[in-house]
């Protein structure tokens, strides 16, 4: 009898225990930011809005603290980029993503490589840095601009990212296609800069803010590589046939051994939800980048420029988010 009570005892015990760390369970809820490769401005971004919520949890506004019943925890790993990212929200796999600005209008419209595959339910949360399309070439390739990439073996961005996609849109307004070039590969963005300076390519094309760590890897290992010019006719053509296309410049002296401005063209980074994602949670989200601004921009030297006023303005083609939308007009930004 007395085995019988110790063991119902050790019963009721674990039984409790488990519905205690059950309501611990259901008191946070877990969500994810895709972001881009591990290099890259994408990963810094998805990364510094978890840290800006993980700070105001701890907050007296916000979290525990206040004794709230729900806690509010993100993840930001590592992905494919912009339409791997709107595909997983779309999917029900993220809760937001960081893309950039071209791919969402695409997307939430239904064109280019979304043809066929319209997210209506795409909503915009906040646009982030400018991100200038750049083309780099090792220097014993001598590429001085497009036209020079001939005959070249080239990095077209892996499928799924928005560096494909802009390369792509390109060369198409370039009236090229592959084998316009020696020869492709699909490397990701993280691996594209060792190919480059082991020198198994000679360029690639990318759409990254600046300064990028992994940009000066490549300008000062072996390849000794730079930005190229992105000029001419075809380009300004992308620049006026659409809303999220503007020229861009990246300064002299921006990179080691870049002695001149480099023209070229570009998109902004934006951060997207769904519609079907919680009103409390984008409103804590974009509560918590805005409240923690000073911080955020010190999170990356592209985040340096940013204004809050542009930042709910520019680059967005899909609607705002309702939860979004409470924080501006909340704030006085709307």
């Amino acid at each position: 009898m007395k085995k019988i009570i110790t063991y119902l005892s050790s019963t009721l015990i674990f039984f409790a225990a488990t519905l205690s760390f059950t309501n611990v369970a259901k008191s946070a809820e877990f969500f994810t930011i895709g972001t881009g490769g591990p290099t890259g401005v994408y990963f810094q971004t998805g990364n510094a809005i978890c840290k800006m919520l993980h700070k105001s949890a701890i907050s007296k506004d916000h979290g525990r603290k206040k004794g709230t019943a729900k806690a509010y925890r993100c993840t930001a790993p590592s992905t494919g980029g912009s339409n791997y990212n709107i595909g997983q929200i779309k999917d029900g796999e993220f809760q937001f993503g960081v893309a950039q600005s071209d791919w969402q209008f695409h997307a939430f419209n239904g064109s280019s490589k979304w043809e066929g595959k319209q997210f209506s339910n795409l909503r915009a949360v906040f646009s982030v840095h400018n991100e200038p399309f750049q083309i780099w070439a090792r220097k014993k390739a001598k590429v001085k601009d497009f036209k020079g990439l001939k005959g070249k073996t080239v990095n077209i961005g892996n499928p799924g990212s928005g560096q494909r996609g802009t390369m792509e849109v390109l060369m198409q307004a370039m009236g090229v296609d592959n084998s316009y070039f020696k020869g492709t590969t699909e490397l990701t963005s993280s691996e594209q800069v060792k190919a480059l300076c082991d020198g198994k390519i000679d360029a690639y094309g990318y759409s990254v803010g600046f300064p990028n760590g992994a940009m000066e890897q490549a300008a000062t290992c072996a390849a000794k590589a730079l930005p190229i010019n992105l000029t001419g006719s075809a380009v300004q053509g992308l620049i006026d046939g659409a809303p999220y296309y503007a020229a861009a410049t990246i300064p002299a002296g921006t990179y080691t051994g870049q002695k001149k401005d480099v023209t070229t063209f570009g998109v902004k980074a934006t951060v997207v939800t769904s519609a079907d994602v919680s009103e409390e949670l984008v409103y804590l989200v974009t509560k918590a980048v805005f409240e923690n601004f000073d911080d955020f921009r010190k999170q990356h030297p592209a985040f340096g420029p940013l204004e809050k006023k542009n930042m709910i303005a520019d680059g967005l083609s899909a609607p705002l988010h309702p939860g979004a939308i409470k924080y501006y007009k909340e704030a006085g930004l709307m």
